[in-house]
Parts: C-alpha cells; structure tokens; sequence
C-alpha cells in the first residue's frame, strides 16, 4: 500500500455553505416557478377533452377495423372515467390542475427513488463483480441510498393523497359487473391489486409489495454502508466478504423487485397496456440516469480537489458505462416500439398511438430519443470525449432531464389525457425535488470519510489504466 498512503485517505467531503446556497436557490427558483405554473395552469385545459380521442387517433392511422374501434372506444371510456373521477370536485380546471400536480409529483417520486435505489445497485455490483477500478468512489454511489427513506414516505404519502386520480384501477365500479364502468379486463387484473381483499376494495395486496420493496432497499442500503464503515475502522478482509455476499443477496433481490415496481409503479396506470420488457426499460432508465448523477457528483467533488485518486482512466470507465447504458436503453426502446408497430394489436398500439400522434407529446417522444440517445452517442463516441469533464457534464446533465422527461412520457398521458405536457409547474417541480435529493445525498455523502480506506482493492484503484 505504499503509494496508496501518497494520497490522504482520511478526508471528508466539507458541504459548505456556498454550496448549499446554490442548492437553496435552484430550490428557490423550482418553488417559484411551480406556484407560478400552479396558478397559470388550468385556464383553458378540460378534463373532458381527453375522452375518445384515441378512439380519433386509431382511425386516422387507417387501421378503422371492428377490432381496433372497440379497443379505442374501450380506451375512450377509461378515460372519460379517470376525467369524470377527477373533477368530481371543483371546476374542471381546478381539478385538471390538481390531477396534473399529482401526476409529476408521481413522477418525480418514482423517477428520484429510481435514482437513489442505482446508487446502492451500482455500489453492490463492484463488491459482487469483485471489481476494484471504482474504489474511490464507493461512498459517492452508497451516499444516494440516502434519499430512500424519504423516498418511500413521499411514495406512500403521494398514494394515500392522489391514488384515485393517479390510478385508473382504483375506481371500485370497474370491478361490478353491474356498473355501466365495468372493465373485464381490469376486473381479470384485480387479484394483482386486492388481493385478497375483495376487488375494489383497498389495495393491500399493492401496497404490502411498495412498503416491501422499500424496506428491503432501505435494509440492504443500511447494512452495506454500516459494513463499509465499520472497515474504516477496524480494516481486514472479513467486511469486504460480507459485503460480497449482502451484495449478492441484493443483487437478486433487486432484480425481482426492479421490474415488479415498474409494473406496480408506472404501468399499472394504463391498466388495459403491457409489455413484457417494461420492468427492463424501467431499470435502463433508472441506471443510466443513477449513472450520470454519480458521475456529475464525482466530478464536483474531483473540481473541488478531492478524490485524488480518481484520474481520467476512471473518467474513461464511467464514460463507457454511461455510452454503453444509452445504448442499452435505446435498444430497448425500440425493440418495445417496433414490436408493438409491428404487430399492430390496437390494445398494445394505443400506448404509442396516445403519444405519437397527440399534439401535446408528440414533440417531446422526439426529444426523449434526441435528449437519451443521439446527443450521448455522438458526443461519447470518441475516447477523448469521455475523459473529459466538460463532456461528461453537459451529457450527463442532458441525460438527467433526458430520462425524467422518459418517465413523464410514461406517466402523463395515462393520467392526464390531453391535460399534460411539460411547462413551469412540471420544471419547477422537478428543480425542487433534485435540490431536494441533492442536499440529502451530499449531507450524508459529507458525514463519513469519503474514501474506503480499508478496501482490499485500493492499490488497484491506484493503477487503474486503461
């Protein structure tokens, strides 16, 4: 460990308050801009406009058989219920305003905790892989984990206060036949939600899998970072094997529970869609951004002369990762899309019929492929791109907002119909929430030291070239 005891090993990351300054006022300027979004929202929106437009949009594609006019008109009706539901009270665009607030309060929740849940991931990888590059930066990917608690009470709090206009299936009429909502297909789906309470019920069956998952992130985010920690202080090999194996266990763990809340989370709010890749697309979203967001706080921390291991070989890595996960997520966007195209079942096609075609997303399903795909590929290409910080910056950057317009995408137009898109309060909101995380996470990142002194693999750290 000779050249390793070159650099200090024992520094802290010191959360200053010129940097928290900067947090508070991007929070600031989130706030504003959402109360302004809030009262300027709803002058001209109606919730009643959304119902039977794709019932439209399938007969403009020219594919007006039977089949496709009874899924349209069924869809129509779903929607026009989820309106009817939302505007119960108030006026309609009182209500459309509150509907639409608690969609990107949804999506901020699940796209933030997606963030926070990589972290822990990318940081149980490097210990199952057996993996040393990355050992300065160990405390940079567990130090998002910190906003998992938090996460998981905005979640369940954000169900409890919005569920019913978040969640088509929660309206207990879909579920008796003798209703004129009665939905036969969200009637065969109810077990996955009630069970095994009565259909249209509370959906316990849904929540005991979220308060679940969340406990079990929390659990395992918990016991790596006490583990590591304890290494600190008493060193030896024997914490870096019990790392491995928690690491292990995780891994599996949040394999299932990753697609399961995707499903739970995001697709469950166009209840009649699936699509057997989704809780991969979820994860790809989810890694890629988790990816850029440990990326850009390492290299605030690096500018700030810390991490003085880290060079531009462990750039280049994190670079490659980045470039290769874009990619990743690119080929699985277009693997869903060109199957559903292809296939032209009109209960797949409408997912990407709602928002292909819809004057109010269709421009941004352009910007999410551009933002998520064509700007990271042409700018990470060359080698000397991704050992650079200006580069990775402005990709990573794009990448963030890239993926969270991903999950509005996702999100939106199963809940808002024609009432969404992206303006002050879907802005503000989200400066809000990623000040938010910031804080969290660099306040707990500033607690402990901020390189794992006692890795097995630090001197491997050291000579990291590629």
């Amino acid at each position: 460990m000779a050249h390793v005891t070159n650099f200090n090993l024992d520094q802290k990351f010191d959360f200053t308050a010129a940097l928290k300054k900067t947090i508070f006022i991007m929070g600031g300027i989130g706030l504003l801009l959402l109360v302004i979004g809030i009262f300027t929202n709803g002058s001209g929106d109606h919730g009643h406009e959304s119902s039977g437009h794709q019932t439209e949009h399938v007969e403009a594609t020219g594919h007006g058989d039977d089949h496709h006019a009874e899924a349209a008109a069924g869809h129509g009706e779903h929607e026009e219920h989820a309106a009817e539901a939302g505007h119960e009270e108030g006026g309609h665009g009182s209500g459309a305003t509150f509907k639409r607030f608690f969609a990107n309060l949804w999506v901020n929740n699940v796209y933030f905790a997606g963030l926070a849940i990589i972290g822990v991931f990318f940081f149980a990888i490097q210990y199952a892989a057996q993996a040393g590059w990355a050992t300065a930066i160990l405390r940079v990917m567990i130090s998002f984990g910190n906003w998992l608690p938090f996460a998981a009470i905005a979640m369940i709090a954000t169900y409890f206060i919005a569920g019913h206009d978040l969640f088509h299936w929660t309206h207990s009429d879909l579920f008796d036949p003798e209703s004129s909502h009665y939905d036969k297909i969200i009637d065969g789906k109810g077990g996955f939600f009630y069970w095994p309470l009565a259909k249209g019920s509370f959906p316990i069956f849904w929540l005991i899998r979220m308060v679940a998952f969340f406990g079990l992130w929390i659990f395992f985010f918990n016991k790596l970072k006490n583990l590591s920690l304890q290494e600190d202080i008493n060193g030896g090999d024997s914490y870096w094997y019990k790392m491995r194996k928690f690491s292990a266990i995780f891994l599996v763990i949040f394999a299932v529970s990753s697609s399961i809340s995707a499903w739970d989370w995001v697709m469950s709010i166009d209840t009649h869609w699936f699509s057997t890749l989704f809780g991969w697309y979820v994860f790809s979203s989810w890694f890629v951004a988790g990816l850029s967001a440990i990326c850009l706080v390492t290299i605030m921390l690096k500018e700030r002369g810390y991490l003085e291991m880290f060079n531009e070989n462990h750039l280049h890595d994190l670079g490659k990762f980045i470039f290769g996960f874009s990619i990743f997520w690119t080929y699985l966007w277009f693997s869903q899309f060109l199957l559903i195209y292809y296939a032209n079942i009109p209960e797949e096609s409408v997912y990407y019929i709602e928002r292909l075609t819809s004057d109010k997303y269709s421009g941004f399903f352009f910007a999410n492929l551009i933002l998520n795909f064509v700007i990271p590929f042409l700018v990470l290409m060359t080698r000397d791109s991704k050992r650079h910080f200006i580069f990775l910056k402005v990709v990573c950057t794009i990448i963030i907002i890239g993926h969270w317009l991903d999950f509005s995408l996702m999100v939106q137009p199963g809940t808002l119909g024609h009432n969404g898109g992206i303006g002050l309060m879907e802005i503000g909101m989200f400066l809000c929430y990623a000040s938010v995380v910031i804080f969290v996470v660099l306040t707990g990142l500033s607690k402990k030291n901020l390189i794992a002194k006692h890795h097995p693999m630090l001197e491997e750290t050291y000579h990291h070239h590629i």
